[in-house]
Parts: C-alpha cells; structure tokens; sequence
C-alpha cells in the first residue's frame, strides 16, 4: 500500500461519528489537493470495515461511490443520523 493511500485511509479513520468530510477535503488533509478523484479510488477498493469510507461524500452534496453499494451507504449515512 503506498504511503498516499495509508495517508487517506488514516485520515478517514479519524471522521468522527456524525459528521463527514468531502473527498477533497481529504486529499487536501493527506498533502495532495488534486487528487480528491485518487483518494475515491482508494476508498473504493478498501476492504477494512472498520475504516468509515461512507463518511466520504462529493464536494457538491451528493453522495458519492461507496464499495457496498450506493444504497448500503445511504442506510448507513442515514441510521448515523447524517444523511
């Protein structure tokens, strides 16, 4: 795993219950501010359960991808109270 990608998935770790970030946001976070469309890219072929990829949304709102199915991350961005 490169460092980038440990750099992301360390830094979603960190979203607290409750709140979000924008992929962007996180690309910003792990020293790359481009690279908001990488940082989804590793979040999609993330496998760990405990990492909360779902608390990652798009800049403008909207959802996202999510590895488990756009639905599965409205539930679960819904039952945290989020969504």
């Amino acid at each position: 795993m490169s460092r980038f990608s440990q750099k992301v998935l360390g830094i979603v770790l960190k979203i607290p219950l409750r709140r979000t970030m924008t992929y962007k946001e996180v690309a910003v976070l792990a020293g790359r501010p481009k690279a908001y469309r990488a940082v989804g890219n590793i979040l999609n072929k993330n496998k760990d359960s405990k990492v909360p990829c779902h608390r990652v949304i798009r800049s403008d709102g909207g959802i996202g991808g999510y590895n488990r199915g756009k639905d599965a991350k409205v539930r679960i961005l819904k039952k945290e109270g989020i969504w």
